[in-house]
C-alpha cells in the first residue's frame, strides 16, 4: 500500500501532481543518458538537492533568518562543508550548511554521521541471508558505487548481537499460556 503526500505549489497554490513531474524527470534522464541508479543517477542527485534543501531549513531554523538576508544578531552562516553519507542509493556528497559560532547541530544528517537510516537494515538483511562482511562490502561497491569498510558492516552487525544476546538473557516469566493451531483448509 504506497501513501501519496499532496504536495502544494507554494507560487501558485495549486496541487502537484508528482506522477507527472516524476515521468518527466525519466524522459529528461533518459534523453540526457543518465542512469536512475549508481554514481551520477538521477535518484542520488534528487536524494543530494532533498537533503541539501532540509539541511539550508534547519539552519534557517537555527539561525532565524532566511539565506542571503542579513543576520539578526551575533551568530551567522559560515559556508559549508562537504560530506558523503551513504544513502539505499548509493553515496551522496551533499554540502552541510555551518554557522559561525558551531552551534548548529542539524538532525536530518547529524554531524560524524555517515550512514543514513536504512543502510544499516540492508547490511542486517543481507548478512542474514548468509553474505560475509566481503560479500556485503562488494555487493555495495557494485550496487551503489559506495565503499563500506568490513569493519563498518562488523560494527552494524554486532550492534545487533548485542541487542540479541540482551534478548536472549532476558528474565523469563514462570509460566506462558500457548496455544497450538494446526488446519488444512481444502
Amino acid at each position: 500500500m504506497s501513501q501519496t503526500i499532496e504536495m502544494i505549489d507554494p507560487v501558485t497554490g495549486e496541487i502537484i501532481d508528482q506522477q507527472q513531474i516524476a515521468e518527466q524527470l525519466l524522459a529528461q534522464a533518459k534523453e540526457q543518458g543518465v542512469s536512475l541508479v549508481g554514481p551520477g543517477g538521477l535518484l542520488g542527485g534528487l536524494t543530494k538537492t532533498v537533503l541539501e534543501t532540509a539541511l539550508e531549513a534547519e539552519m534557517t531554523e537555527h539561525l532565524g533568518y532566511e539565506k542571503h538576508a542579513s543576520s539578526n544578531g551575533e551568530n551567522a552562516r559560515n559556508g559549508t562543508r562537504s560530506k558523503t553519507v551513504l544513502t539505499e542509493v548509493g553515496a551522496v556528497e551533499i554540502d552541510v550548511p555551518r554557522d559561525r559560532d558551531g552551534s548548529f547541530q542539524p538532525k536530518i544528517v547529524r554531524k560524524r554521521q555517515r550512514r543514513l537510516d536504512g543502510i544499516d537494515e540492508i547490511v542486517l538483511s543481507l548478512t542474514a541471508r548468509g553474505l560475509t562482511t566481503g560479500e556485503v562490502a562488494a555487493h555495495f561497491d557494485d550496487v551503489c558505487g559506495a565503499s563500506v569498510s568490513k569493519d563498518t558492516i562488523s560494527k552494524i552487525t554486532d550492534k545487533v548481537i548485542e541487542e540479541m544476546t540482551e534478548w536472549q538473557n532476558r528474565p523469563l516469566d514462570r509460566v506462558y499460556p500457548v496455544v497450538f493451531i494446526d488446519a488444512i483448509r481444502t
